[in-house]
């Protein structure tokens, strides 16, 4: 009877283990198409244990284990990126990004944003390029760059943003890391995307290689050509858009429940009260209409 007693014990625990994992999973996906994959995946799954272990059908049993190995193949290729940062966070031992529990320290405040919706706005002016990787929880660590770049753990600010990507500086080709209201590293090197190689310049791919990896990241590009502004986000490009788009969605990205009214209000006030800022939005208009004709022959430097 004891006997009987632990195996459904072992039982018990084994399906609550299997459906607090699914759970994790389920939550971490947000793509729809993902979610149908994995949905399809795990039920393959269930019913292979299911026939396995209360039914005895052989054929059924091997049948069904030859299309999960299949799914499985297939699976692992079209996430290998997925997989790939699964394998670096567990390796890391970073729990609390995986299980979706961002620090509090690294979520920017409305201060933030309008320093970096200045400072992009800015650089597009003057059509010198940029890149600003923005930390919102993934915890990026030295080892999550091919260079790490130049420490820095200085206070954010536009006018130090502005210099660090100055180009008579050795720091302006590599990407700036910003966590918070800090900014922690320049002259970062980033890992590249495969996607779009033929469309997109280095900083592009660079900008959507880290969004690849980390999902709790942005990245803010200013090209060096055209000085079109760009955001990149899990892996996607929004771009071009303007000073005022870019602002938009910071807010809706990095800015918090509790202060998203206050941001919102306050950078309505410094855009009315800042006349350079309502000039970088139209040359950055100006500057959209230029890139969209002249983005084939855009340098690869960008």
């Amino acid at each position: 009877m004891n006997f009987w007693g632990i195996i459904n014990l072992k039982l018990l625990l084994d399906v609550l283990f299997a459906i607090g994992f699914g759970i994790l999973l389920f939550s971490r996906v947000k793509e729809q198409r993902t979610l149908w994959l994995l949905r399809g995946y795990l039920f393959l799954v269930s019913s292979a244990w299911f026939i396995q272990r209360y039914a005895y059908l052989p054929l059924t049993s091997k049948l069904i284990d030859a299309v999960v190995l299949a799914c499985s193949l297939s699976l692992a290729i079209l996430w290998q990126g997925e997989l790939r940062r699964l394998m670096e966070l567990l390796g890391t031992g970073r729990l609390a990004v995986l299980l979706g529990n961002p620090p509090k320290e690294f979520r920017a405040s409305s201060t933030t944003i309008s320093q970096l919706v200045n400072t992009a706005g800015k650089l597009s002016q003057n059509r010198r390029g940029a890149l600003i990787v923005v930390d919102l929880g993934s915890d990026l660590r030295p080892e999550d760059f091919l260079y790490s770049g130049t420490n820095i753990e200085a206070q954010l600010s536009t006018d130090l943003l502005i210099n660090l990507f100055a180009t008579d500086t050795p720091l302006h080709d590599g990407a700036v890391l910003v966590k918070g209201n800090k900014i922690i590293s320049a002259g970062v090197i980033l890992p590249l995307s495969r996607q779009g190689i033929s469309r997109y310049g280095t900083r592009h791919l660079a900008a959507l290689g880290i969004t690849e990896r980390f999902d709790r990241c942005i990245c803010i590009v200013v090209s060096e050509e055209t000085g079109t502004l760009s955001l990149a986000n899990q892996g996607k490009l929004e771009r071009p858009i303007t000073s005022s788009r870019l602002e938009e969605l910071l807010v809706n990205l990095i800015g918090s429940q509790n202060s998203m009214g206050t941001s919102k209000s306050s950078s309505s006030k410094n855009i009315l009260a800042q006349k350079p800022i309502q000039s970088d939005n139209i040359i950055s208009d100006t500057n959209e209409k230029e890139s969209n004709k002249t983005e084939i022959i855009t340098n690869k430097k960008d």
